[in-house]
């Protein structure tokens, strides 16, 4: 799954250069959520991105989709710039990118029935006719594992797993290539996140579907992804296309973010260590790197110069001046 050469022969699905988000707030001052963001994620493949709430990783995605727009930047998709699309065209880029909310029971209107949530999608882009509605959804459904049965219910007569496989459904309709799971399993039970992460893994496999994985799990992310970017402060400090984060992560952020893990098999002696010291505001950020206040390697060279990512090894790149 790791090996670096495959990535060179996998097609490059969405390719983020530069994204930046400021949101104007009282005052005249900006807060930055996401800052010269690039990344790309590969045709097939599962790109992880994680970091501690409030570093950007949502906002990237609702710029992604067009939910908010963007300060500056670009996202190539298909070759062109989904970011600048307007009116029908970007109508047209949201049938291929579709997303899978956090929130199942949030997610779907409680007066539409599930055979109407999951072809609402399709009667938008007048890709069904009404006599084909039920057949749609029975297919849908089988897809994920529910009985072709369910189209006739409604959501809250479903349990939260069966919820999230209806939201995995419905983002499947339309045959997108590529989907957005933002913290998609963190509000189920474990027994129920293994099966439908292993439903998301059969489903990748058979249509080659590529996903933008948000998670706060990192065992979950080091297990699921095939590459990983790791957010702070609305920058990526570490991002690797190769390679297992609990194995190989460079950056003291990342290091620290899996020390504070805990571990279900360790023993009596294992030391859970915190990420400790206080995030600089989003409002006034730093000159330097944005972690050297938690940083237990600042230097002075950090307080006054911000590091830019650079590739250390092979599909591995750290912004961190000890790599300089």
């Amino acid at each position: 799954m790791n090996n670096p050469a495959s990535y060179e022969r996998t097609p490059v699905v969405l390719e983020i250069n530069n994204l930046t988000k400021k949101f104007p707030v009282d005052g005249g001052k900006f807060l930055t959520a996401c800052d010269n963001i690039t990344l790309r994620a590969f045709e097939g493949r599962t790109l992880g991105i994680i970091g501690e709430s409030g570093c950007g990783k949502s906002t990237l995605v609702r710029c992604l989709l067009g939910i908010q727009s963007t300060t500056s930047g670009e996202a190539i998709f298909n070759g062109k710039d989904i970011l600048k699309a307007k009116g029908e065209e970007k109508r047209q880029n949201r049938k291929l990118i579709q997303m899978v909310f956090q929130d199942p029971n949030a997610a779907f209107n409680p007066k539409m029935l599930v055979k109407d949530i999951l072809t609402e999608p399709l009667k938008n882009f007048g890709m069904i006719k009404n006599s084909e509605v039920d057949a749609k959804a029975a297919e849908l459904l089988e897809m994920v594992e529910l009985p072709a049965s369910f189209k006739d219910r409604y959501p809250h007569s479903m349990s939260g797993g069966q919820r999230q496989r209806l939201g995995i459904a419905r983002a499947l309709a339309l045959e997108p290539k590529i989907i957005v799971c933002d913290e998609a399993t963190s509000a189920l039970d474990v027994s129920v996140q293994e099966k439908v992460c292993e439903l998301l893994c059969k489903l990748q496999k058979e249509k080659n579907i590529t996903y933008l994985f948000i998670a706060h799990d990192l065992g979950l992310v080091d297990l699921m992804c095939h590459q990983v970017a790791v957010l702070y402060l609305g920058n990526v400090v570490e991002w690797m296309e190769t390679g297992r984060i609990g194995e190989h992560c460079k950056h003291p952020y990342t290091k620290s973010l899996m020390k504070a893990v805990f571990k279900v098999a360790a023993d009596e002696h294992y030391k859970i260590e915190p990420l400790e010291g206080e995030i600089p505001s989003p409002l006034d950020l730093p000159k330097g790197c944005p972690f050297a206040s938690r940083c237990e390697h600042c230097t002075e060279h950090c307080l006054q110069n911000k590091p830019v990512l650079r590739e250390i090894e092979h599909g591995h790149w750290v912004a961190c001046h000890l790599f300089d």
